[in-house]
């Protein structure tokens, strides 16, 4: 299969790169940091430059690699958690506008699978923007995948674990996996023992 990942550097994307290419499909990452892209390339992908905002280079994007499925892995997170609340009106701005021109986009490829991610809870000042996120994903016929909070290495809980629901970000990755070929709705990841 062939899968465009948007978000390919961030906390789960990394990790679909490593599993969707050691599954042998042929994946395309995109990134909006040109000092990215060799390292999306290391992982055995193709890397692809793009901001998503960039609604015309992101059609081009996506059509250029005719993907038989798109995963939305993106988000537009801070380096501490105690910033994220400065972060919200942007993060907000990829799950409503970021969401509507990768769907575009997805549209103009013809492509028929859609995965995107979003979260199993609802941060303040937040709801309005994942519910719009979320109907834009069901509307397009689309898989929702509400993650946990991410503990493990690189996430905000490296050594601790976070309120429920959680999930570890390697068993994110691999649950994620089995998804591919999901029929559309919403699907909650989390630890066993919050669901």
């Amino acid at each position: 299969m062939r899968v465009f990942i948007a978000g390919a550097t961030g906390v789960i994307g990394t990790r679909l790169l490593v599993l969707l290419h050691g599954a042998g499909h042929e994946v395309a990452g995109m990134t909006r940091s040109p000092g990215k892209a060799s390292a999306i390339a290391a992982l055995g992908a193709v890397p692809v430059v793009c901001d998503v905002f960039d609604a015309v280079a992101l059609v081009d994007a996506v059509v250029g690699f005719a993907p038989d499925l798109v995963m939305h892995q993106l988000t537009d997170l801070p380096d501490h958690l105690d910033e994220i609340p400065d972060y919200a009106s942007r993060n907000n701005r990829i799950r409503t506008e970021g969401t509507r021109n990768l769907l575009a986009a997805v549209a103009a490829a013809g492509t028929r699978r859609f995965l995107a991610q979003s979260i199993a809870w609802t941060p303040p000042g937040s709801g309005e923007a994942v519910a719009e996120h979320e109907r834009l994903i069901l509307d397009a016929g689309g898989v929702v995948v509400r993650y946990g909070q991410l503990y493990g290495p690189r996430t905000y809980y490296p050594d601790d674990l976070p309120a429920p629901p959680r999930i570890h970000v390697e068993d994110a990755a691999r649950r994620t996996l089995a998804l591919l070929d999901a029929p559309s709705g919403i699907v909650v990841l989390a630890d066993e023992d919050d669901q």
